[in-house]
């Protein structure tokens, strides 16, 4: 069993090396906001409480992020492991995450980070506005915002995972074909 955490700053790659993982080593992607669509376009109970955080501008409290992700990984019983993209943010979610997973004789493996400088970020950005129609990956401002909110608010908990000597630092430069080489290589060499 494969539990890996897939962490960096907006633009890192994430989404794209996420499906290589996926796909080499047969694991669920779990991305928080594809489950809170799911949830919020199905009207579900947890999907209209998070819906209504968002509405008002609000982050989704821990909680409700914590038991719609859990929800969506009970759905996957025979799951060879899990990729986490989009969580854990906070200390408080990477501890709720470990006690989820000691639930099931499960742990996270590793804690992929995809380190890339702010310009390489940027520019990456705003390529990716012109195909992907994100107002957010068009505007420098929210760009350098968004760059800033991830180093205040989420950076810190690669400390937390660096505690249990499960943190790995990924050059997060190079051609696609690179950056999946050496996550392989961490995942593989991890065993």
């Amino acid at each position: 069993m494969i539990n890996l955490v897939l962490f960096g700053p907006p633009g890192a790659g994430k989404g794209t090396q996420a499906e290589r993982l996926v796909e080499r080593y047969n694991l669920v992607h779990l991305s928080t906001g594809d489950i809170f669509r799911r949830n919020i376009k199905g009207g579900t109970e947890l999907g209209t409480l998070a819906k209504k955080y968002m509405d008002q501008g609000n982050l989704v409290p821990d909680e409700v992020t914590i038991k719609m992700l859990q929800s969506e990984a009970d759905t996957h019983p025979d799951a060879n492991g899990f990729i986490f993209d989009g969580f854990p943010r906070t200390r408080t979610q990477a501890k709720s995450l470990d006690d989820f997973l000691e639930g099931k004789n499960q742990s996270i493996t590793l804690m992929l980070s995809l380190k890339v400088e702010d310009e390489e970020l940027k520019k990456r950005l705003m390529k990716r506005a012109e195909t992907s129609g994100r107002a957010d990956d068009a505007n420098p401002e929210i760009i350098a915002n968004r760059i800033q909110v991830y180093k205040r608010d989420t950076a810190p908990v690669a400390d937390y995972y660096n505690a249990q000597d499960k943190l790995v630092e990924i050059n997060g430069v190079g051609s696609i074909d690179e950056i999946s080489q050496r996550l392989y290589d961490a995942i593989d060499n991890n065993g």
